[in-house]
């Protein structure tokens, strides 16, 4: 019995003639108004039944549909907000991807701590799950990219124990199934069919009762409702293992796919034929894939069993393959070569689709976070592409998307998918010669590849498992690929650094303290105050001093804390760092201060001038970036300074100097306009409205009111100092550009009297360079190119020379001992040269057939050692014998070694005994 039974006992299901039952094949309890029904209607318990055979009264494209939803739901009193971006990092630091509506409102609004932006609202919002991967293309109803119609309620109980920034009920969990109902019922659905299967939901430290809505074996929308949150100490232990107990907030969070709504009006072979026609006859075509009569009737009687190959359903995808093959009459084999290359097909529309999603809301392929994700799917699809033999350029396929889907970046989205194509030819390049090392280690011990190898092989290389096993087999190694094998990698990446920092005991010093009041913002020019203290902690290294007031900064959003000094009329401590915990702004000092002084501050002024500088510089660079390398450039970290500040950037190509001069011109533009430099502090639903989710670049910061600070073009919500005027900022001067890591590059620059210290620094350099080359500083590239190009021609003549002496000495005209050893003739000589030239002698030496043993005692002793091939000598042993008579050490292979010691003294005396070395080598 569910743990939340008593929560599905609607009023509605009773007034409408509901009855409970328990699924005769799952055991899953769901409601229905069928009394002769005994299964809950969703695969593998039942088929689909829809397909050529739609389950509503109308055809609708997805267009229609997602206008007839909203449409449907602003007639019952709700109000149509546009779409979030799909990369929830934008507002959010716990997760990457949109992957539900809800998403758009967490954590500040479904907390009750921000209004949302409507009540009751309606929304389209476009979903990545990266945890679908593996089922698209197979189950014909899975897709990765998608679009989640949704309603949404936000309700606080009336005994709530605070205040939320909305109150009272809006409607629950009656209205809202009564709402699915008129909506299935508008569109001409047999709501008999229909059947409301109870399926507790828990996500994200929240949970509640659930209920999935089945029509014809297509699972159409989740009404979830959210009210509960985990509690050690909660009533309810539900299916994560967890217990939970009642939130003050309760939220309706319900996801009505449009894919599946648009399909089951279609009644087409799967859902992508209805969301994807003109790409999926594209491909086919490109393909050369053609069925007959007979094969395209298989194709629709498979297409009706193929939600049972659900990974998250079956354990072994295969077997469930047999078993539909079982039931069609056909051989496995059969249907999977006739499947496989739509299945193929259907993925490659989906990812493309995906990518548009990705590339056209700006994310940036990389290594980490969001770029990684993009950098797999992009991977897989050029794969599959590879594999079903679509030879259309991968570029062309995602523009097919963005156009269908309306963004206007589309040659930037074409630039990227080629530049990383192209990437990824040379990881596979690089690679293949490590897959092969793996499988034949593998094949040596008589065990399949493992999973983590497999992983780690696509997450290093972008090899694809397929590729692992082609390789793999060749040398007679086994490869085992997961059903899930990219929702493994993903897993490995679908989390949000910034969700991962350690959890910290909270200081309890401060309860009784009210929030420092931050003259800061009032007025950023000011660097003298006065204040009261209101209480003052001793620390291991010094004092923290709290204020009522303060005009000094605390550390944050990449600037540094102000310094200066808190003085009495007595005494004068200095203020070394500023921090702020909870609101309260605590000035870290050498020395204490009297609680319930009254203090004057002084903020040191030229270093929070230059902080300043910086810190509206850093707006600047970060929009002139954009203008010149495209919008979707995002910052990625910032760090400001005094002598320097830099920013990190997501762009998916190295800045070039072309680039930097450009950025530059355009900053240096932006400072000589001389505009205001303005703040507000907006509620978050309108700044978010007007400006966007690019306001964020610098972090996601709380509240329902946030400052934005407007630079030129450019607004972002912002906690920093900045200067009244761009004006004021002074020239800004681009020091370097460098690629961080994949997907990030860093501008360093610095502004007013800093970049003038940088450039007189680079001009001291240049005129420092062209007086020792004795030319004019325009002068100093060319002539240090040709000082260049000699200097690497005359080491090639010295080496010349270095073989020919070499060769010459090794033909007898040194003057060194020759020992007969064996069969062979060895030379012992010194020679008080460099290393490269005692090893080229060596060499010659060996070459003419002679054993060389030659010692130099030009940088401490050293020894080198040649042997033939046919010499029974190791040249390793005997310079390790030498070596150790010199205090040192030393070896190499048999055929050539060299080594040494400090003792140079001994040097001499080693040599001599080298023939005895010689001969004791030969004889063990």
């Amino acid at each position: 019995m569910s743990e939340l039974e008593e929560e599905y006992r609607l009023e509605y299901f009773e007034e409408e003639g509901f009855g409970r039952t328990e699924c005769s094949k799952c055991g899953a309890h769901f409601w229905t108004r069928d009394e002769d029904r005994t299964t809950c209607g969703e695969p593998p318990c039942d088929e689909y039944s829809f397909i050529d055979d739609p389950g509503f009264a109308e055809e609708f494209s997805l267009a229609e549909m997602r206008e007839g939803f909203l449409s449907f739901f602003e007639d019952h009193d709700h109000e149509r907000i546009d779409p979030y971006p799909v990369a929830a990092n934008r507002w959010r630091d716990d997760v990457l991807l949109t992957q539900a509506s809800i998403y758009d409102f967490q954590p500040l609004v479904t907390s009750g701590e921000t209004p949302p932006p409507a009540n009751p609202l309606t929304i389209s919002q476009p979903c990545i799950r990266m945890q679908d991967i593996d089922n698209v293309g197979k189950t014909g109803r899975h897709t990765m990219a998608f679009e989640m119609m949704a309603h949404h309620a936000f309700n606080t109980r009336e005994d709530a124990d605070q205040s939320y920034a909305y109150e009272g009920e809006v409607y629950w969990k009656d209205r809202t199934v009564e709402l699915c109902d008129e909506l299935l019922d508008s569109l001409g659905a047999d709501l008999e069919g229909v059947t409301y299967i109870e399926d507790p939901w828990v996500g994200g430290g929240n949970a509640g009762p659930a209920i999935e809505v089945v029509y014809r074996g297509l699972e159409l929308a989740t009404l979830v409702f959210m009210c509960m949150e985990q509690d050690p100490d909660g009533e309810y232990e539900l299916k994560d293992g967890n217990r939970y107990s009642y939130m003050d907030t309760y939220v309706v969070d319900t996801g009505y796919g449009l894919e599946r709504w648009t399909w089951m009006s279609q009644g087409t072979p799967t859902v992508y034929e209805a969301v994807y026609p003109e790409m999926i006859a594209f491909l086919k075509d490109n393909a050369g894939i053609e069925h007959t009569d007979a094969e395209a009737e298989l194709v629709g009687r498979a297409a009706r069993l193929s939600g049972n190959l659900d990974i998250d359903d079956v354990d072994d995808v295969e077997a469930a393959r047999d078993d539909i093959a079982d039931e069609l009459g056909v051989s496995t084999d059969e249907l999977r070569d006739l499947l496989e290359p739509l299945e193929d097909v259907y993925a490659i529309a989906d990812h493309c689709r995906t990518l548009a999603y990705m590339f056209g809301d700006g994310i940036v392929p990389s290594n980490v976070g969001t770029g990684y994700l993009a950098r797999m799917v992009l991977r897989r699809t050029k794969r599959l592409c590879d594999n079903v033999g679509v030879d259309a350029p991968l570029d062309e396929l995602v523009d097919m998307q963005a156009d269908r889907l309306g963004y206007e970046n589309r040659d930037t989205i074409r630039d990227v998918v080629r530049t990383e194509v192209e990437k990824y030819r040379e990881t596979l390049e690089r690679g293949g010669r490590r897959v092969e090392d793996i499988a034949e280690e593998y094949a040596e011990r008589d065990e399949p590849v493992p999973t983590e190898e497999l992983i780690e092989l696509y997450d290093s290389h972008g090899i694809q498992p397929d590729m692992v096993e082609e390789i793999a087999d060749e040398v007679g190694a086994d490869v085992a690929v997961p059903d899930d094998f990219y929702s493994l990698v993903a897993d490995r990446h679908d989390t949000a650094d910034a969700g991962e920092t350690d959890a910290q005991e909270e200081d309890d010093r401060f309860d009784d303290l009210p929030e420092t009041e931050k003259l800061y913002y009032d007025d950023q020019q000011r660097t003298e105050f006065e204040a009261v203290v209101l209480d003052v902690f001793e620390r291991e290294d010094g004092y923290e001093v709290v204020l009522d007031q303060t005009m000094f900064y605390p550390e944050g959003g990449g600037q540094p804390a102000d310094t200066g000094t808190i003085a009495t009329e007595e005494t004068s401590v200095t203020v070394e760092d500023v921090q702020i915990e909870d609101g309260v702004v605590l000035h870290r000092t050498d020395e204490p201060i009297g609680k319930g002084e009254f203090v004057k501050g002084q903020v040191d002024a030229p270093r929070r001038r230059q902080l300043m500088r910086h810190h509206t510089a850093t707006h600047i660079v970060i929009h002139a970036a954009r203008e010149i390398l495209g919008e979707h450039v995002r910052q990625a970290g910032a760090q400001k300074g005094v002598e320097s500040s830099r920013i990190d950037l997501r762009h998916y190509e190295r800045i070039s100097r072309e680039d930097v001069k450009r950025i530059e011109r355009v900053a240096n533009g932006i400072v000589m306009e001389n505009t205001s430099v303005t703040q507000e502090w907006p509620h978050r639903n309108e700044a978010e409205t007007e400006h966007g989710f690019d306001i964020y670049q610098g972090g996601i910061p709380p509240g329902t009111n946030i400052r934005l600070v407007h630079v030129d073009e450019d607004t972002q919500a912002c906690g920093g100092t900045h200067v009244a005027r761009t004006g004021d900022v002074g020239a800004i001067k681009i020091l370097s550009s460098e690629r961080v890591q994949d997907g990030v590059e860093r501008i360093t620059f610095a502004a007013g009297d800093a970049a003038i210290e940088a450039t007189q620094r680079n001009e001291d350099a240049l005129y420092d360079a062209a007086e020792v080359l004795d030319v004019s500083p325009q002068d100093v590239p060319e002539t240090a190119e040709r000082f260049f190009e000699e200097w690497k021609e005359r080491g090639k003549q010295i080496e010349d020379l270095k073989e020919q002496l070499a060769t010459a000495r090794a033909g007898g005209s040194g003057d060194g001992e020759e020992v007969e050893i064996g069969d062979a003739t060895a030379v012992i000589q010194r020679l008080d040269t460099d290393m490269d030239e005692l090893r080229a002698t060596a060499n010659a030496l060996a070459e003419e057939g002679a054993i060389a043993v030659l010692g130099s005692g030009q940088d401490g002793a050293q020894f080198v050692v040649a042997v033939p091939d046919d010499a029974a000598v190791n040249a390793g042993e005997v310079v390790g014998e030498l070596a150790t008579k010199v205090g040192g050490g030393g070896g190499g292979p048999p055929d050539f070694a060299q080594g040494g010691g400090p003792d140079v003294d001994a040097l001499e005396d080693a040599l001599e005994d080298a023939p005895d070395v010689l001969r004791q080598v030969q004889d063990a």
